[in-house]
């Protein structure tokens, strides 16, 4: 299964959301994000358009993921290297891997990863 890490800032739009999906080529069972994120209006919208479920990542899951991507603000924050690769990784299960490392949307908003698994 194909989950789409997701991570943004307070000020991403439906269209930075849009342009990262893309950018990773969209094809997706779920969009994974830290918990404190889950519950943002514009990735309910977002979801909602493209009629996948989020799947909401506790701050100790994306700790415990090894990222490729090191961001400079992230760590402090989240304990992961990029929010979207550790939510990626963590939602799709055990034994995840990425197949798309993280991409930043256009207008610098927004990142995504994916990741395949065993997601249940």
């Amino acid at each position: 299964m194909r989950v789409a890490g997701i991570g943004f800032r307070r000020g991403a739009t439906l269209a930075s959301l849009r342009d990262v999906l893309v950018a990773v080529g969209g094809d997706v069972v779920a969009l994974a994000t830290a918990e404190d994120k889950a519950d943002a209006q514009v990735l309910r919208v977002f979801s909602a358009e493209i009629g996948v479920p989020i799947l909401s990542v506790a701050l100790a899951e994306l700790r415990e993921q090894a990222t490729p991507t090191l961001t400079q603000r992230l760590p402090a924050r989240y304990g992961a290297g990029s929010l979207a690769e550790a939510a990626a990784l963590a939602a799709a299960g055990p034994g995840a891997r990425l197949t798309v490392t993280r991409v930043v949307s256009a207008d610098g908003m927004a990142t995504a990863a994916i990741a395949e698994g065993d997601w249940a």
